[in-house]
């Protein structure tokens, strides 16, 4: 992992190797994700699961900023900065899904997951004051239509029921939490904070904020002692939460919310791919149209400024 760069709003370069690097290494960690979570949801509360992913994570990120000598001793406001970086990223938004997790089929989860990048620009504009281009704002939204084309048959099939409209409610604030959690992220680049540091103890303060909320909630902090759970708690411990963190959140420096958050709308493309080969997905006319759309949509982006 490396420091980040500063967000800047100056014209960008074309996309280096580095960042090239980065963006694959987000969205193939991501991508695999959701067929790892699927182990997690079950006896297992998912407040428990999330606390117990973030203690392995935390615990990785802790030792690997020792070893490469990150100073990790920063003022109280910094910490605030950390905290709420826990709070909206390493919490909130997991946990959200987790519970979605359970109400609703993975494809729908990717789905609404795949708002962020639209999201992120309107947050950014109305933080910030970073109007999008035309040609950002299309990308988003064909990326977007994309998906839903390539989901289109389990959205048609998930009835509209009151668990259905919970669990999408439970994933429309998880999103939401995760895009806020970007703009603090952002925030604390343009501070000149730096990312391994910030998701260090963001991961840290995610953890605690999850153990107190599980014991007040009573839950117990047992898991199933199986090689499914235990297999999928480790790689959404170490790949999907510091490898791909680590990596979407230099990327986000690098490059910018717009062009970062667009992994969000590539990564089910990666989760589909996933299922057809373990799960049998089965590609439908909307399919092949949605997949064509959100490789559209990603060319477009790349190319806006």
């Amino acid at each position: 992992m490396s420091l980040a760069t500063p967000i800047s709003n100056a014209p960008r370069a074309p996309l280096s190797s580095v960042d090239l690097g980065l963006y694959g290494a987000t969205v193939f960690a991501w991508g695999f994700s959701w067929i790892a979570m699927k182990g997690q949801v079950g006896s297992v509360a998912p407040e428990v699961s999330v606390f117990w992913r973030f203690v392995m994570a935390s615990s990785v990120m802790f030792g690997w900023s020792l070893l490469r000598g990150h100073n990790l001793r920063f003022a109280l406001a910094d910490h605030l900065r950390f905290a709420g970086l826990g709070a909206l990223i390493f919490s909130t938004n997991f946990t959200l899904f987790y519970y979605g997790a359970a109400l609703l089929p993975s494809g729908l989860l990717a789905v609404v997951f795949s708002l962020a990048s639209v999201l992120n620009l309107f947050l950014a504009l109305l933080l910030f004051g970073q109007r999008p281009n035309l040609a950002a704002l299309g990308a988003g939204l064909l990326g977007f239509s994309g998906i839903a084309f390539m989901f289109r048959p389990q959205i048609l099939a998930t009835g509209v029921d009151y668990d259905a409209l919970r669990g999408l409610g439970f994933c429309v604030l998880g999103t939401l939490s995760f895009c806020l959690g970007n703009m603090l992220s952002a925030s604390n680049q343009r501070k000149g904070l730096p990312v391994t540091p910030a998701t260090t103890w963001g991961m840290l303060y995610g953890t605690l904020f999850l153990g107190c909320f599980a014991a007040l909630k009573g839950s117990s902090f047992a898991v199933e002692p199986t090689f499914a759970y235990l297999g999928s708690l480790t790689y959404l411990a170490i790949v999907a939460s510091v490898i791909a963190f680590g990596s979407y959140l230099t990327l986000l420096g690098r490059i910018g919310s717009t062009k970062a958050g667009y992994a969000t709308v590539i990564f089910p493309v990666v989760a589909l791919a996933v299922s057809t080969v373990f799960e049998g997905y089965v590609w439908t006319g909307s399919a092949i149209v949605g997949l064509a759309c959100v490789i559209g949509g990603n060319l477009l982006m790349m190319r806006s400024r």
